[in-house]
């Protein structure tokens, strides 16, 4: 059973239909699925932290835990920020290599061209 969401920030939620998926973040979390944000960025300030807080329960980034996706290490510490198993996570980016990095670390993977096509996945994964 699937039970967390990871996202990409660049690329996935600066997409321009990203609301959409802010939308479905929010409403997962309302769900119980357990959220979090997977980025390469060396971090982010308290700022951008509070602005993200509503959609994430974890934001890990590269910078902060000293693995860089698609380093199979920064998916792992993600899934246990959010009290899971790595097999019990999705993980979205826009990069195929990053998604392979996450299955390889044993999440399920989205690689993430469109919005639509990336909540018709998420759709059918958390039915």
């Amino acid at each position: 059973m699937l039970k967390g969401l990871l996202v990409d920030y660049a690329g996935v939620l600066t997409d321009p239909d990203a609301h959409l998926l802010y939308d479905y973040l929010r409403a997962a979390r309302r769900h119980g699925t357990r959220t979090g944000l997977v980025s390469n960025a060396p971090g982010a300030g308290p700022a951008a932290k509070n602005d993200l807080a509503p959609y994430f329960d974890t934001l890990v980034f590269s910078g902060e835990v000293g693995a860089a996706k698609p380093n199979r290490e920064i998916y792992l510490v993600a899934a246990e920020r959010l009290g899971l198993v790595a097999a019990t996570c999705v993980f979205v980016d826009d990069a195929a290599r990053n998604v392979r990095g996450a299955t390889e670390a044993g999440m399920v993977g989205i690689h993430h061209v469109t919005m639509t096509g990336t909540l018709d996945e998420l759709a059918a994964l958390f039915s």
